[in-house]
């Protein structure tokens, strides 16, 4: 593996997002000297918190899986998860609504789940259920192993016996005919598969490596943070804090330093130099390249679809809903048609509301709900359209048109607060492609294909977050910044 070398005793980690603070704790927990420099006044990134009229939101993530992902870089500096953070399982982890009118919950309890199915969807499907539960459980073992959780350099690092036994379980085949292999039934093959999206990718065109992704998502377990998702970074952000990472919030970095092939430091907007014997860069790879770093010509990247986010303050309660709501329209694989390959809003909307108040009050005033409503989108790069020119406001009102027609009764009427963020947002926030799920999970673009967490030429920049490996997602967004901090210290991950 190769290491940052010469001396790495001073680390500034800009951006204290989760990849960026995961980092910090694993090298405060080396004896490291830290300072974390983030532009916003609380840590987060992506996982931030809006507060607006008494409503509180999150404003990335909602599902949260593999809680011992955030476990580990607190045990590394002695800290216990229960101490910072409060989660709660969901039970179920989503509720699925279907075109027909039938519903499903996703349980992670995998002797009620298959009774769940055998009484929805028959016992054929429950049968299959059990057999993909043990497939995946298995894939994600032999992957986070010897795949996810280790730094990759180049290809070869993959010639070994796991590669054989990935392959023979079909890993490098395509998911959907693999879902296939388990699933008949539309709902059961689409509940399971859906996930694809969060690589970047229709379950048509991603490699079947990523039914782990439905393992996280719908059998390890879905849990709550009590809080809200953004209680995660202000938990890790607190322990790195106690044990003597400082954080410099309120204060943008507008390059780093540079001289004989190394990074020296960062400067702020404020004109600050702050050396550095090592810096590390948690904002959006192609974006800290472009904004932060010498100019350097860039390899090209296909980016995953971006999504438009209602957050919406409402006096409406809807009793039959769950945490985590899937609403499937009738189009399936012409969904991710027009959204991936070409460039459309969707005609025929699958949405995800998530409820925070359902199982958190504080999230809304007394007798209100919060709502998060997420329609996936084309990318800007797919499809350059006027966000900024109204765009916004239509597609946001035909969104709540479509959650009515669905069963959410004078939803528009009961709505306070709306706050809408679409994919010109999120490249105003800093989003490469105007998407906040980064590069996308091609065949070229996953594991050692994926953009390195080592620039090529400053031996001691370091990359963390889902633009590097190993990719989207709040568990790998953990894990890559175990991955960076091994980097600078040579420990194994």
């Amino acid at each position: 593996m190769r290491t940052v070398p010469g001396s790495t005793d001073r680390v500034v980690v800009v951006g204290a997002g989760l990849g960026g603070l995961a980092c910090a704790l694993h090298l405060a927990a080396a004896g490291r000297q830290v300072t974390v420099v983030e532009r916003e006044p609380i840590p987060g990134g992506r996982a931030g918190r809006l507060s607006v009229g008494g409503y509180e939101f999150d404003t990335g993530p909602t599902v949260l899986t593999m809680p011992e992902l955030i476990e580990e870089p607190l045990a590394a500096v002695g800290e216990d998860l229960s101490d910072w953070l409060e989660l709660r399982p969901l039970d179920p982890a989503y509720r699925a609504y279907y075109p027909d009118g039938s519903t499903l919950d996703v349980r992670t309890d995998t002797t009620r789940m298959a009774a769940e199915i055998a009484k929805v969807c028959g016992p054929r499907e429950a049968d299959g259920y059990l057999r993909f539960v043990d497939y995946t459980r298995r894939l994600w073992q032999l992957e986070r192993d010897n795949f996810i959780d280790r730094n990759l350099d180049t290809p070869l690092d993959l010639m070994n016996l796991e590669l054989l036994k990935l392959l023979g379980m079909g890993g490098f085949r395509r998911l959907q005919p693999k879902i296939d292999q388990f699933f008949r039934d539309p709902r059961t093959q689409r509940i399971f598969s859906f996930q694809a999206m969060y690589a970047g990718l229709s379950p048509h065109d991603a490699l079947a490596i990523y039914a782990v992704i439905a393992y996280l998502d719908s059998v390890a377990g879905v849990y709550f943070p009590v809080g809200g998702m953004h209680a995660v970074p202000k938990a890790l952000a607190g322990a790195a804090e106690k044990h003597g990472v400082t954080f410099r919030y309120d204060t943008t970095v507008e390059r780093v330093s540079t001289a004989n092939g190394r990074a020296t430091g960062v400067v702020t907007a404020g004109g600050e130099h702050i050396p550095a014997d090592v810096v590390v860069l948690n904002p959006d790879l192609p974006v800290a390249y472009r904004d932060l770093l010498p100019a350097k010509r860039q390899r090209r990247l296909r980016y995953s679809p971006s999504c438009v986010v209602l957050h919406i303050g409402s006096d409406r309660t809807y009793s039959k809903i769950a945490h985590h709501n899937i609403h499937f329209g009738k189009s399936w694989k012409g969904t991710f048609d027009e959204v991936i390959n070409k460039g459309l809003l969707m005609s025929d909307p699958s949405l995800l509301v998530t409820n925070p108040s359902h199982s958190d009050p504080s999230a809304a005033p007394d007798g209100r709900q919060s709502y998060y409503v997420l329609a996936p989108a084309p990318n800007l790069e797919a499809a350059p359209l006027d966000w900024h020119g109204g765009l916004g406001k239509r597609y946001a009102d035909e969104i709540l048109g479509v959650l009515e027609d669905r069963g959410y009764i004078g939803f528009r009427d009961g709505v306070e607060v709306q706050r809408i963020v679409t994919p010109a947002d999120w490249a105003d926030q800093g989003m490469a492609a105007g998407t906040p799920f980064a590069a996308a999970h091609t065949f070229a673009q996953t594991g050692p294909f994926r953009p390195s967490n080592l620039h090529p030429t400053l031996s001691n920049v370091v990359f963390t977050g889902s633009g590097t490996q190993p990719g989207v997602g709040v568990p790998m967004v953990l894990i890559s910044g175990k991955l960076a901090a091994s980097r600078i210290t040579g420990g194994t991950a």
